[in-house]
């Protein structure tokens, strides 16, 4: 029987994924967790064989969760699940250690494919995801955004996407204070000025949907 872990802080998006895969004998759901310290919690007292992790929750992110995993259970692989673009996460996904990447929107028809590669000791990920990283193997000049820590990334999109320090502190649950800080920092390693030059450079580079 494959253990499954589900963290997502969506209650709808869990119950999705257990009405998936409620329809196969050989796996279960074991736990589900709205954050990544609920999930290493319940790590703590129920082992499981895979991680459904979702990308974005609030406080520590799915990223910053996936690393914490791969120091504390190097072994436990983590199926990556996002409302995010590959070429937004993807490669960061892979890099930090996660054994695929799947959006949200092919989990009804892939989820249980992903789920079974990755148990067998395979990758999931895209035929194009997969191009990305063998053009990402040659170390020549990196692109600005790739300069950027995993917080300061993902503010970036969210501030290319028109959110606002007011609005990006409540989904990260941090102060407004620390946005701004992040901000700053970003825009310093990127060489930009303001969050027009960011935006423009974002929807050029199709890290958000333009």
């Amino acid at each position: 029987m494959i253990r499954i872990l589900i963290a997502d802080d969506h209650a709808i998006v869990r119950e999705g994924l257990k009405q998936i895969v409620s329809q196969e004998t050989d796996m279960r759901i074991d736990g589900e967790a709205e954050s990544a310290d609920e999930m290493f919690r319940i790590l703590e007292k129920s082992p499981c064989d895979i991680i459904v992790l979702d990308i974005s929750m609030p406080g520590k992110s799915g990223l910053e969760a996936l690393k914490e995993l791969k120091q504390k259970y190097a072994d436990l692989p983590v199926l990556i699940l996002s409302i995010y673009s590959e070429d937004q996460y993807g490669i960061r996904a892979l890099r930090a250690g996660a054994a695929g990447f799947l959006k949200k929107v092919s989990a009804p028809g892939e989820l249980v494919t992903a789920i079974r590669k990755i148990i067998h000791g395979g990758r999931y990920i895209s035929e194009s995801l997969a191009e990305k990283m063998a053009d990402n193997l040659s170390f020549g000049n990196r692109l600005p955004h790739e300069t950027l820590s995993d917080r300061e990334y993902q503010i970036m999109c969210q501030i290319a996407t028109g959110m606002s320090a007011e609005q990006i502190a409540d989904d990260l649950k941090i102060s407004v204070h620390t946005v701004y800080s992040y901000r700053n920092r970003l825009l310093d390693k990127m060489k930009m000025k303001s969050n027009v030059e960011l935006t423009r450079y974002a929807v050029q580079n199709k890290l958000i949907d333009s």
